[in-house]
């Protein structure tokens, strides 16, 4: 990870350098977590704005938070949605995951709405939080636009099967499969089908010289991940905090009954 108080890279530079990055993803509203997020020497959080609130307000809270303690901020967006894609940008977002790209058009959509133009279709504007308020110029502030880091979700039978045309598609840094919507879509089979989709999407990726993104719930999980070549590792923290308060829990209650005897 990189060190505090060094000249800030982008996730995307850090990417191309073969750095392995470590996030974590909050569906929670809380800028206190992400300050502990940048404290503790994560490289990155994702505010999810699909399955979480979609806030504009408050992720500029924790875009700020973010910025105090020098992590990167990507926003998972509802599908479909490049308005809010524009304001998360705006606010200052390193960059947007997408969910629910099934295709090679619909990885060109998101590339689309994450980019200016000529790339792709973004309302351009320097008065944002993103363009420092009016402060810079318009050739700076397109040149710092280049460096928005986009992730393709994979969350279907059929977008594995078209992994690699969506992996493929010009402006598409990274690939990240939905697991839960991934097991839904297959009628929740036996893991190992899922697990083969999964294993197809991720060599697509590497295939075209993307990224891989994981969601892991656990230090063991994110270590193989890495083992097998993600090098975007994406804690899942409601799994994690639940499962450290049920072990607390449950700790306390044995001890008790230890205790009596």
């Amino acid at each position: 990870m990189t060190a505090r108080g060094t000249p800030h890279r982008s996730l995307k530079q850090r990417l191309a350098d073969g750095e392995r990055l470590r996030g974590i993803l909050l569906r929670l509203p809380s800028e206190t977590l992400v300050e502990m997020a940048g404290v503790a020497g994560f490289d990155y959080v994702v505010i999810d704005c699909e399955h979480g609130p979609a806030d504009t307000a408050l992720l500029q809270h924790h875009l700020t938070a973010a910025a105090a303690h020098g992590i990167d901020v990507l926003v998972r967006v509802g599908s479909a949605e490049p308005a809010l894609a524009l304001r998360c940008l705006d606010l200052g977002a390193a960059g947007l995951i997408h969910p629910h790209v099934d295709s090679r058009e619909d990885a060109r959509r998101a590339v689309a709405a994450s980019h200016y133009p000529p790339w792709g279709e973004r309302g351009f504007a320097t008065y944002s939080r993103a363009g420092r308020f009016g402060t810079v110029t318009a050739a700076d502030h397109v040149a710092a636009s280049r460096e928005t880091l986009v992730v393709a979700m994979v969350e279907t039978r059929r977008a594995c099967a078209d992994a690699d045309a969506i992996a493929g598609t010009q402006g598409v840094d990274a690939v990240l499969v939905g697991p839960a919507d991934l097991a839904a879509d297959c009628g929740f089979p036996e893991p190992c089908v899922v697990d083969g989709l999964i294993a197809r999407a991720h060599n697509a990726a590497r295939a075209n010289k993307r990224a891989v993104m994981t969601i892991v719930p656990t230090l063991d999980a994110a270590r193989t991940a890495e083992r097998q070549g993600a090098q975007l590792i994406l804690y899942n923290m409601a799994h994690v905090l639940v499962a450290t308060l049920r072990r607390l829990a449950s700790s306390d209650r044995t001890s008790a009954a230890e205790d009596l005897g």
